[in-house]
């Protein structure tokens, strides 16, 4: 039974208790101060009686079918491959043979030293046949006319290029004189008139060679 019905159920019980009460006081009132037989009677038709039921509780609810828990089967444990196991093969001892005698290993003599070599022959550098080569310039008659004209002088360092057969092959300035009328007229003029001796290599044969020359040109 639920707890709204069980509340119902006594509060009609009270008032029913209550109702019968009320009916006995009334009663004794009425005997208590002499009321008639008629009293009582009305009293007794206007009470009116009625049978409290109590309601049947509500059928159980069946409880839920239990689901069967399904266990499941334990892995198979998987059984490990049998070992294979390979003969293993021996090899037959072999006999070992009697080792060769010991033959000493003669001794190398060292080799003798070597001779010295001869002493280096030295280069022989051509030689001017006259000397200074400051003495084949005329500056007098050789002056170059427009250097003369711009009052130029000074001195030329020059390199000269000679020959096996002594003769000046080439000319270059090294050192100018600021002039280029006497650089130019420095290098034709040692050109024609300068000889040398050749120069001579290691072993006395004539080669080539250099000359280095400086000229100085003043003016009168």
């Amino acid at each position: 039974m639920s707890y709204a019905n069980r509340k119902q159920m006594s509060s009609n019980r009270t008032a029913a208790i209550v109702v019968v009460a009320l009916i006995h006081i009334i009663l004794g009132y009425a005997l208590v101060s002499g009321l008639a037989y008629n009293v009582v009677k009305k009293a007794a038709e206007d009470l009116k009686t009625f049978d409290v039921e109590e309601e049947p509780p509500p059928p159980e609810e069946p409880p839920p079918p239990e689901q069967p828990t399904e266990i499941p089967p334990p892995p198979q444990v998987a059984a490990p491959p049998p070992l294979v196991r390979t003969p293993v093969m021996e090899s037959p001892v072999q006999a070992t043979p009697n080792p060769p005698p010991f033959v000493p290993t003669p001794v190398a003599r060292p080799a003798p030293p070597a001779p010295p070599a001869p002493p280096p022959v030295t280069r022989v550098e051509p030689k001017s046949v006259v000397g200074n080569l400051q003495g084949l310039i005329n500056g007098e008659n050789d002056y170059p006319p427009s250097a003369l004209e711009r009052e130029e002088q000074g001195s030329v360092v020059v390199v000269l290029s000679v020959g096996t057969t002594g003769r000046v092959t080439n000319c270059s300035v090294a050192s100018s004189s600021g002039s280029r009328a006497i650089d130019s007229t420095t290098c034709r003029l040692l050109t024609q008139r300068a000889r040398f001796t050749p120069a001579q290599d290691s072993s006395g044969n004539p080669t080539t060679g250099t000359f280095r020359q400086k000229i100085v040109w003043r003016l009168q």
